[in-house]
């Protein structure tokens, strides 16, 4: 594994995952979420800094390409951004943005050297067909992109909700209990909700 290039601080070369307890009130998670028109040409992304005990303690916002290709490098320049070290997790509302604009979790995970989560709420048959209809001239590098995400994990959460989740650096225990323990009532976590909130918001207010 290769050093941090982030503020994040949590990994040196050749180290191990540093653990950590979800249970813990100081936890912090580093949610993201976006919202766009389908009329603009850039999505806007919110990411929230929350505590395990709820506290928000920052926030901060983005830009990614319609159909672009760029939402991996973005965010990455939203984490430098923070200039934050005490960030145990990163959670992703979904992997494919912004009209098919794939992140990649594990570059994510590799160049913050902490541990990531890409969470969805429906099951699915997969998008490849929805993909070359929507690149029907140059689907191959997105299609290639898809298919290297992987395979998504189905999680019963306590409050009795079905999510999936994709998760780098850590176990799937340990992705359950961090969904979990930031789950209030059905099924997306408040990270996600928050920053789902602050994004649409960004929006309207750019639109006045």
């Amino acid at each position: 594994m290769s050093n941090s290039i982030l503020p994040f601080k949590h990994s040196d070369a050749g180290s191990r995952w540093t653990r950590f307890h979800a249970e813990k009130k100081g936890i912090r998670v580093f949610g993201i979420a976006e919202s766009f028109k389908k009329s603009c040409a850039t999505s806007t992304l919110a990411g929230v800094v929350m505590r395990r005990d709820l506290i928000i303690d920052g926030m901060v916002f983005g830009t990614v390409t319609i159909r672009g290709n760029d939402s991996t490098q973005n965010i990455l320049t939203m984490i430098r951004s923070l200039k934050r070290n005490d960030v145990n997790c990163i959670m992703l509302h979904g992997l494919i943005i912004s009209m098919y604009n794939i992140i990649h979790g594990e570059e994510i995970r590799e160049k913050t050297g902490v541990p990531v989560i890409a969470i969805t709420f429906k099951d699915s048959e997969g998008l490849e067909g929805t993909i070359q209809r929507h690149f029907p001239n140059d689907s191959k590098p997105k299609l290639e992109q898809y298919r290297n995400l992987g395979q998504r994990d189905q999680i019963l959460l306590k409050t009795g909700k079905f999510v999936f989740l994709r998760y780098w650096g850590l176990s799937s225990k340990e992705a359950s209990a961090i969904v979990n323990s930031f789950t209030l009532q059905g099924s997306i976590p408040e990270p996600i909700r928050i920053a789902k909130l602050a994004a649409r918001a960004s929006i309207r207010r750019s639109s006045r």
